[in-house]
């Protein structure tokens, strides 16, 4: 299979604060932010380069998907118990059993996740960092991607995914 090295990014400003609550057919917590600390895990081979994949390329990616995503409250518009509608005064309804949130529009991201968990951000991080580097043409030699997502200190989750077109 031979050898594979690995680039890690954690740096303090792949961050972002958001709000978002978890909910479930029966369930749903507070409306709550936290302040999201983002590291990345890249598996290649090493390229004539020198390089795994140049840290500032990273870097510059990761830090547009969570500038998207800062300062915002984060919806899981694939949900099985949130209604969502978008209202032409430029807002956005949300309602969850006899709850209703409303929001200016600008002030949400609806993401393609079914919660707004953690584990969930990691893995949509993930893959709007895949579409990028291959947008780039970045992906070759490239083996593993791993995100974690930290709520707090101490609390994280990760996301890793294999990719299958890496040179193995």
């Amino acid at each position: 299979m031979g050898s594979k090295f690995s680039v890690v990014v954690a740096k303090e400003n792949l961050k972002f604060s958001a709000a978002h609550f978890i909910a479930y057919p029966g369930f749903r917590e507070p409306l709550h932010g936290h302040n999201y600390q983002v590291g990345v895990r890249i598996e290649g081979r090493l390229a004539a380069t020198g390089y795994v994949l140049d840290f500032g390329l990273v870097k510059e990616m990761v830090r547009e998907i969570v500038g998207a995503l800062d300062e915002r409250t984060l919806l899981p518009a694939e949900s099985d118990c949130l209604v969502f509608e978008r209202r032409s005064d430029r807002r956005v309804a949300v309602r969850c059993g006899q709850d209703e949130f409303i929001f200016p529009a600008d002030d949400v991201r609806l993401l393609p996740i079914v919660h707004s968990s953690a584990e969930e951000l990691a893995r949509f991080i993930c893959g709007e960092l895949r579409r990028r580097l291959e947008g780039r043409a970045a992906l070759e030699g490239l083996a593993a991607l791993e995100i974690s997502v930290a709520e707090a200190p101490g609390q994280l989750a990760v996301y890793r995914e294999v990719l299958t077109d890496a040179a193995r």
